[in-house]
């Protein structure tokens, strides 16, 4: 039964959007906190990539096992108590991490579980903040809308790293997790504070559907054969996958390399500059909107940060880590914003949260392989290879430099090599290039 969204003005949609967009930014800057000090202190206290690569494995892996389901339940029920459960849960998770590293119980395994858990509930939260942004902004507007989005998450990696670098040694990880916990709650209240109108919520069909397994996997297969019957958002999702997989190797080994090459405070320094790229990216996009051919902007703004990316690991120097981070990070939210645009415009308002779903899964099916190989590629092959005197063949050697952390450098840049490709070759695929129109 399809839903039918009466039309409500523009000036109204957008301002409760805002409202939950603003208490969504103020969270996701705390979480960003958590992340860097997390991600530093796990490989200051274990020394090993791997170690530090599970943390992005845990929260992947949790995402595909629920997006299954939790599409489908999110188009059952209504996004802002899904949204609102999330983020509680999320900030009780931050309170217990908090508890347990002040009182000196902290382990491993506890940070494991703690990102086991947020992804769980990020599962639910993100196709529903997708869905609901998709009904309350019109059409033409929602291209701004993404550009708000990832103006939040510009800001996040603009100033998180840098204040997190600073507030390390002054208030430790149990006062990082405690701001942590506060901006979750802040956006719970602005979720409370708004009021969504009546007419968005799930069809009255789906509200009555049984609630069983068999019935949400259907669901589920519903979401997946609208999106396997068009060919044009089927590339589309495996470019997703390629850029997520290459995307997965360099997170995982960010911050080791970058700890090979400078000290912990100038880390922060240097993520904090690539965010300005970021910031001033989204607040083009916000205003702008984007290219009005969307599937380009897609395709030629990764193939940008591609080239960025290789920079980053192309040198051992800061300065040229700050210009390929900053270019590539500039690339993001234009990307991005297009790309989210395509599917919010292209997917029934009705099956939006399990198409999402299906989107999220499909796009990270293979970054769980990025983040196993990762560790092993760096501590085994790579970084033991460019130890040598001579570097890998000599000629490789002189280019990205020998010693500790080139390794890292190397396989950094054929990521970044392996994104830009398959960005140049999407715009040679007709399905890919026309899936605005077909």
């Amino acid at each position: 039964m399809k839903i039918q969204v009466a039309q409500q003005p523009v000036k109204t949609g957008f301002s409760i959007f805002g409202l939950i967009w603003f208490g969504q930014t103020v969270s996701l800057f705390g979480s960003g906190l958590t992340s860097f000090a997390l991600g530093v202190w796990v490989y200051q206290t274990t020394g090993e990539v791997t170690s530090y690569a599970l943390i992005a494995l845990f929260t992947v892996m949790t995402t595909l096992l629920l997006s299954p389901v939790s599409g489908a339940l999110v188009d059952r029920w209504n996004y802002r108590n899904v949204m609102l459960a999330s983020d509680a849960a999320s900030a009780l998770t931050a309170l217990l991490i908090a508890g347990l590293f002040y009182t000196g119980r902290l382990e491993l395994w506890h940070i494991y579980v703690s990102v086991t858990a947020n992804a769980c509930f990020a599962a639910f939260q993100q196709p529903a903040y997708a869905a609901l942004t998709a009904r309350l902004v019109p059409s033409a507007q929602l291209g701004r809308a993404s550009g708000m989005v990832q103006l939040g998450l510009a800001v996040s990696d603009l100033f998180a790293p840098l204040l997190a670098g600073m507030l390390v040694a002054q208030i430790n990880l149990s006062g990082i997790f405690l701001i942590d916990f506060s901006t979750f709650l802040f956006a719970v209240a602005t979720l409370m504070l708004v009021n969504i109108p009546a007419q968005i919520k799930p069809a009255p069909a789906v509200q009555t559907a049984k609630w069983d397994l068999p019935g949400l996997l259907k669901e589920t297969r519903l979401g997946w054969n609208y999106v396997a019957a068009r060919m044009g958002l089927l590339g589309l999702l495996v470019y997703l996958a390629i850029a997520n997989f290459a995307s997965g190797v360099i997170s995982s080994i960010l911050v080791p390399m970058l700890l090979n090459l400078t000290p912990t405070e100038t880390i922060g320094l240097v993520i904090s500059i690539a965010g300005s790229g970021m910031l001033a990216g989204s607040l083009i996009v916000s205003v702008w909107g984007g290219p009005r051919r969307r599937i380009r902007g897609v395709l030629i703004f990764e193939m940008i940060k591609g080239f960025g990316i290789i920079l980053i690991g192309l040198r051992p120097e800061a300065w040229l880590v700050a210009v390929g981070a900053t270019l590539a990070h500039f690339a993001i939210p234009f990307s991005s914003a297009s790309n989210q645009a395509i599917w919010q415009t292209k997917i029934p308002q009705e099956m939006q949260g399990r198409v999402f779903a299906i989107r999220q899964m499909v796009s990270r099916s293979i970054t769980p392989l990025a983040y196993l190989l990762a560790g092993p590629l760096v501590d085994r092959v790579f970084e033991p290879m460019m130890r040598a005197p001579q570097g890998f063949l000599g000629t490789i050697g002189q280019v990205v430099g020998t010693g500790a952390g080139r390794g890292m450098g190397l396989l950094f840049s054929l990521m970044g090599l392996i994104i830009a490709v398959a960005a140049i070759s999407g715009l040679f695929v007709p399905s890919v290039r026309n899936v605005e129109e077909d």
